[in-house]
């Protein structure tokens, strides 16, 4: 039986695994599951390459609960209590994930197994609780988890079985080198390793030499990207700067893209900007940096898969490092210089466009064209995930264009098609909107942006976890932490609300016509039986020359 015909059923799992899956509402296992379950439970080291969206989670997860469930019941006594599984992450957010995912799969054998999750915010005080009672499963960064295992809360040595490396390709350019060769010190000398990956480069390369002993190679015959029956590529030509603004204002406002939508930008100024521009319009968004608090990523990406928000506006990692290879140390000694000139300081283990799992994201707007072809792939990779279609547009004005070509080559490979259409969007007909985008432009200053920053930074501070009691007993008070509330740092103007008919481009009236049928329309003042005082309106001086002509008149014979 081919692999993509195969069932979880018969893969060999634990029947408790199996109702965990039919509850997480699984049918059939992903072509990187099909492929790489059988060969882990054989208890072979697995490297796997599959594109974003493909499952590789559920791939590692599987195997390595069933294996732990298999050691748990050979040992008979409750004192077998040990850390078996090691789950390596490159970034918080992607540990906070893939916690949930494990415990979503363990769920009918919550009693069995216990994952504890060290890739928080929380020092590390405050885990070793946590440590001290073994859990089965520990998932974590490799920084975080080295400076456990350099300390007396956790060792590895002697029950490590299982070791797994999530989004390997990232654990280098991130900066955990260092860690890693540390870390690898503290491990037992013989364990299953299971390195997942969306692209092999020389990252991945190094850490097969380090953690993989004869490994089995999983190569998936697929591209990085969904094809053209799942995922949409439209790249459009922007003349200016001000064309991407004016562009996104008429698809957002007139309601063009739908769904949920995530703006990737190159940088966290530009986060900001975007976000006080939507403002004008009345646009709610998002913002998602790595300058915000950790828990207040991980509630906004909760939020939003809940369906709190429509609009994300957020960098990727490559915000965050110069270049890839970026080397620990190196890396410190710019974070401490960085901190004596004042700035503000960035979260390094801060990635979203990576291994992050955006629900029903519908489209992926490319604001600035991405730095590189693997930050395009991955971008891509947050819409149209597992069967579902999405749509990725890209903006690109002409300094851009070279990189966008690069970009265009890579992916098209030996077609002659590239998949990147263009989309003729008909800018003379938004002509009338213009004046609009350079109003809302010009309240957007560098002063704003620069108080919008700090004021986001504070109203996250305060949304705590002390916080929880008091909104248990109050839920109706639960949208005081929506992180999509208006900045307002720069003037708004109220005129901009709203889109006058008369500016509605001909073409786009039938489509844009529900949007303007949501709008509100105030109820007629008075009785019927009023006068409009706009018909019956006279100047000062009609009123003059009409008490002249009363006075002048002839009196009739009626008249005193």
């Amino acid at each position: 039986m081919a692999a993509e015909d195969a069932s979880f059923a018969e893969l060999g799992l634990d029947p408790r695994l199996l109702q965990s899956v039919a509850a997480l509402g699984w049918r059939r296992p992903t072509l990187i599951q099909a492929e790489a379950v059988p060969l882990a439970l054989e208890g072979k080291d697995v490297l796997a390459r599959a594109r974003t969206g493909s499952g590789k989670t559920g791939a590692f997860a599987l195997p390595l609960l069933h294996r732990i469930l298999r050691a748990k019941e050979a040992a008979a006594s409750s004192a077998s209590q040990a850390v078996r599984g090691l789950v390596l992450v490159p970034t918080r957010e992607l540990g906070q994930q893939a916690t949930q995912m494990l415990r979503g799969l363990s769920a009918c054998c919550a009693r069995d197994l216990r994952v504890a999750d060290l890739s928080g915010p929380q020092d590390l005080a405050a885990q070793r609780p946590i440590l001290m009672e073994k859990p089965d499963v520990v998932v974590g960064t490799p920084s975080r988890v080295l400076a456990h295992l350099q300390g007396p809360s956790l060792s590895l040595q002697e029950s490590l079985e299982v070791l797994v490396m999530d989004e390997a390709d990232l654990l280098f350019s991130f900066g955990f080198e260092e860690d890693l060769k540390s870390l690898l010190c503290h491990l037992p000398k013989i364990y299953q390793t299971f390195v997942m990956s969306a692209t092999f480069n020389e990252d991945v390369q190094a850490l097969k030499e380090l953690v993989l002993h004869n490994p089995v190679i999983l190569k998936l015959q697929e591209s990085q990207l969904p094809d053209s029956s799942q995922l949409s590529q439209f790249q459009i030509q922007c003349e200016t700067e001000e064309d991407k603004f004016l562009l996104l204002y008429v698809l957002l406002k007139l309601s063009l893209v739908r769904g949920k939508l995530i703006l990737f930008v190159g940088t966290i100024e530009r986060c900001y900007r975007l976000k006080l521009f939507l403002e004008q319009f009345s646009i709610p968004a998002c913002v998602l940096n790595s300058e915000l608090p950790v828990k207040s990523r991980c509630h906004i990406i909760s939020q939003f898969n809940k369906g709190f928000y429509d609009y994300i506006i957020a960098t990727d990692e490559q915000d965050l490092v110069d270049a890839e290879g970026l080397k620990e140390g190196r890396r410190r000694k710019k974070s401490r210089s960085k901190s004596a000139r004042g700035e503000k300081s960035r979260d390094q283990e801060y990635g979203i466009s990576r291994g992050i799992d955006f629900q029903n994201v519908s489209a992926v707007l490319n604001f600035d064209v991405p730095p590189s072809v693997e930050s395009y792939i991955h971008r891509a990779g947050r819409t149209a995930r597992a069967d579902n279609p999405g749509t990725v547009l890209t903006f690109v004005s002409p300094s851009e264009r070279p990189l966008l070509g690069t970009i265009e080559s890579a992916l098209t490979g030996d077609s002659t098609e590239t998949p990147l259409q263009p989309y003729q969007f008909r800018m003379d007909e938004v002509e009338g909107l213009r004046y609009r985008c350079q109003d809302a432009m010009r309240s957007v200053t560098k002063q704003a942006i620069k108080e919008a920053r700090l004021r986001e930074i504070k109203e996250e501070l305060l949304n705590s976890e002390k916080l929880k009691t008091y909104f248990e007993d109050n839920p109706r008070d639960w949208d005081l932490l929506r992180h999509d509330k208006p900045l307002h740092p720069a003037v708004v103007k109220a005129h901009l609300r709203n889109v006058p008919e008369y500016l509605m481009p001909p073409t786009l009236r039938a489509v844009a016509r529900p949007l303007l049928g949501k709008q509100k329309r105030l109820p007629p003042r008075g009785n019927k039986g009023q006068k409009n005082p706009l018909c019956s309106f006279s100047s000062a001086k009609q009123r003059r020359q009409t008490s002249a002509t009363k006075s002048t008149a002839v009196p009739g014979p009626s008249d005193p």
